[in-house]
């Protein structure tokens, strides 16, 4: 059985983009086995896709010794490794572990050092997805990857590993027909640019007054930040659940609920690989733009201001006026187009 390592150790979001990765190798080599390097955090992605036999942590292989790390990495019998998201640490081990293929990008030096195959592959200026950018990296591989986004779309999948807790069920079954559960995810860690409180505050409201069910989620931090927020709109909340869900089961919840609505973070992806409807708020301005980023899934949608090459808020992303300038009735009409009758359960 051919065994692939696929290496990605930053964000939930990149992450989700990488599971195309997977899925092609899984349709070209039948029966193989693929394992997912990344960092702890991202373990429940690994767990909710079908595409993933195991995960290797990348966090606990750094607390080994230099002998166990490369022990480690040589254990899997790895055929290939797959450098996606490029590590000086990771290739320079795959390198000493034997690994016979290892595929990393051209522009970075090290993998010139420790790949013996190296892609021509410049992400800053290109016009592709970062999902179809990912999938270049299998060239040595894989004879055909410049996949449509269209198939792109269709291996990016998840199902919940967990059951959603009990309370959390009767929490969103708990609504009168027509009623849409909606989760707002209002901030980014900084991982993109924001729509703003005020715009979140504002749809949460109209959602309120049109008959619909308003859920925010975030990290605990995240909601210590939004307890004035949070409090000034508590009327147009069925519920606020920041800092109480664990991974798990944040994607076990948003698997349950209709659709979320958020700026390019984790958990919008999340929700379009849960197959859920999922309303992604974007700028113009390059590389951040939904042709790079937009979530990948049957129902995800996003919204951009139409102004091409946006570098305006280049310099303050803080007071970035393209994305404030999507306002919130524009999210609001894409919601109430939302069918739940079209979702899997």
């Amino acid at each position: 059985m051919k065994t692939f390592l696929i290496s990605r150790t930053d964000a939930i979001g990149d992450v989700v983009l990488t599971l195309p990765v997977a899925g092609l190798l899984k349709r070209h080599f039948p029966g193989c086995r693929v394992v997912l390097l990344g960092r702890t955090y991202t373990q429940p992605i690994a767990d909710a896709c079908p595409w993933l036999d195991a995960f290797l942590n990348y966090d606990d292989l750094l607390r080994l010794p230099a002998a166990g790390q490369v022990a480690a990495l040589r254990e899997l019998q790895a055929e290939a490794i797959v450098h996606v998201f490029p590590n000086k640490t990771i290739a320079r081990l795959a390198q000493q572990a034997g690994i016979p293929v290892r595929i990393g990008t051209r522009n970075r030096w090290f993998h010139w050092l420790t790949c013996n195959r190296r892609v021509a592959l410049s992400r800053r200026h290109s016009p592709l997805h970062e999902a179809q950018l990912n999938l270049a990296l299998l060239q040595p591989l894989v004879p055909s990857v410049e996949l449509p986004l269209p198939a792109v779309a269709e291996l990016v999948k998840l199902t919940p590993a967990e059951p959603l807790a009990p309370a959390l069920h009767r929490l969103l079954a708990d609504r009168q027909p027509g009623q849409l559960n909606v989760v707002l995810h209002p901030r980014s860690r900084g991982s993109a640019r924001e729509w703003g409180l005020p715009h979140f505050g504002t749809l949460a409201r109209l959602l309120h007054n049109a008959g619909h069910r308003v859920f925010v989620t975030g990290t605990e931090a995240e909601g210590q930040e939004l307890q004035p927020w949070l409090a000034e709109y508590a009327p147009y909340l069925t519920a606020q659940l920041t800092g109480q869900l664990t991974l798990p089961q944040l994607l076990a919840f948003i698997g349950a609920a209709d659709g979320l609505v958020a700026g390019s973070t984790g958990p919008l992806h999340l929700a379009a690989a849960l197959g859920r409807y999922a309303l992604g708020l974007y700028p113009p301005i390059r590389p951040m733009h939904p042709g790079r980023w937009a979530p990948l899934g049957p129902h995800a949608d996003y919204l951009v201001l139409d102004k091409p090459a946006c570098e305006d808020c280049r310099q303050q992303p803080a007071t970035c006026s393209c994305i404030k300038a999507l306002v919130p009735v524009q999210a609001l009409q894409r919601i109430l187009a939302w069918n739940p009758a079209n979702l899997t359960s």
